[in-house]
C-alpha cells in the first residue's frame, strides 16, 4: 500500500492480504489500550475484527483490520464472512 490507499473491502469483495501484517495479541493491545478480556468479548459481540488462526495455540488479527477498529471503536462491526453464513 502506497500513500494513502487503504486496504479496505466492502462484504461483496475478499481483501487483498498479501501485504497486510498478522498483530499478535501483545501489540493489539498496545495499539487499541484494549485489555485481552475486552478484545476477546467484543470479537464474540462483532464489535472488534475477528481474530486468524495461525497454527497451534497462536492466533493473529489483521493489521488493517485493527486499524479500521481504532478508527472508529464505537461504530465498528465486524464484517459477515462468507463462512459466518
Amino acid at each position: 500500500m502506497q500513500g494513502g490507499e487503504q486496504n479496505v473491502t466492502n462484504g461483496s469483495e475478499q481483501a487483498d492480504r498479501r501485504r497486510d501484517r498478522l498483530l499478535r495479541i501483545a501489540e493489539v493491545r498496545d495499539r487499541t489500550g484494549l485489555s485481552t478480556a475486552t478484545i476477546y468479548r467484543r470479537e464474540a459481540k462483532g464489535t472488534f475484527p475477528p481474530r486468524r488462526p495461525l497454527g497451534g495455540n497462536c492466533v493473529g488479527w489483521y493489521e488493517s483490520d485493527v486499524g479500521n477498529f481504532v478508527a472508529d471503536p464505537a461504530g465498528y462491526r465486524a464484517p459477515v464472512s462468507a463462512e459466518a453464513a
